[in-house]
């Protein structure tokens, strides 16, 4: 039984879809909150069980018969990780698979960083092998970037600088064959990153060629960023958080381009540009 938490996640879903497509749906399992958000896997043939990493008794129920457990990070905590952990260690599972960050480290000004260099330092405690999925940044935060530019002409940000941006669907096909496929990766993988590594001014400039729409990139200082977005209703904490996101990148903690993502799919990772042609 290979079970699957946060599985109603844009990430979690694609690995169940993936696993689907490689094993009989009576060996998959999902964590999930809600389980009425998972309906259709179960009539698929998919265990679907409540699990909170806030309620460990409900993880136990979740992860019961586990071989193996994705735990798909959440908030940037530790503590909610190593609590699922402990439950897919008292599960007596052989192995279990962590979706982490190409720039965990301790020292990180974006602050789920530091949360992913801790987990994975629980996981090497846990006694249990296991598999750090150290994912690129997601394409998604980009796209996101785009589509507000789009409204207004501009993406306006603090500096920052380049990032590795990476494809959901690449990584969830990843990561069900570290589920699957015994040896393939164990302990913290390499960066599974996609193909190139473009700044937001890089990404103005390729979804301006593929709209026709002209996009400027406007950086802002980081006070100002941070009170603008303040102004539009977004709390101080959270606007700071995010301000993290972009001091990390402008030091090149996202800026990393390796090869491993390739090598494990087969083929070349998705490139922004073609995510932005199919948004």
């Amino acid at each position: 039984m290979i079970i699957v938490s946060g599985a109603t996640g844009q990430l979690g879903r694609g690995v169940v879809e993936h696993l689907l497509a490689r094993i009989p749906a009576g060996r998959i399992g999902v964590s999930v909150r809600d389980t009425s958000k998972a309906e259709d896997l179960a009539q698929r043939g998919v265990r679907v069980r409540r699990g909170d990493f806030d309620d460990p008794a409900s993880l136990a129920y979740a992860f019961e018969g586990a071989s193996r457990v994705l735990i798909v990070s959440g908030p940037a905590d530790a503590r909610p990780h190593r609590t699922a952990i402990e439950a897919a260690r008292a599960a007596g599972a052989e192995r279990i698979a962590y979706t982490s960050h190409m720039a965990a480290n301790p020292a990180s000004p974006f602050l789920p960083m530091p949360a992913h260099a801790e987990t994975e330092q629980d996981l090497r405690a846990s006694g249990v092998a296991f598999t750090a999925l150290r994912n690129g940044f997601y394409a998604a935060t980009a796209i996101h970037f785009v589509s507000q530019a789009l409204e207004t002409g501009t993406l306006v940000a603090p500096e920052d600088g380049p990032v590795s941006w990476t494809a959901h669907a690449d990584l969830s096909e990843v990561a069900a064959v570290a589920l699957t496929e015994e040896g393939r990766l164990d302990g913290i993988t390499p960066p599974l990153t996609g193909p190139e590594a473009l700044d937001l001014t890089d990404v103005a400039a390729i979804a301006s060629g593929l709209t026709g729409r002209e996009i400027t990139r406007v950086t802002v200082p980081d006070d100002e960023w941070v009170a603008g977005m303040v102004s539009r209703g977004v709390p101080e904490q959270q606007a700071r958080f995010l301000l993290g996101m972009f001091e990390a990148s402008r030091r090149g903690e996202f800026a990393e381009v390796g090869p491993a993502l390739g090598e494990l799919l087969g083929r070349k990772p998705t490139a922004l540009r073609d995510l932005l042609a199919n948004r």
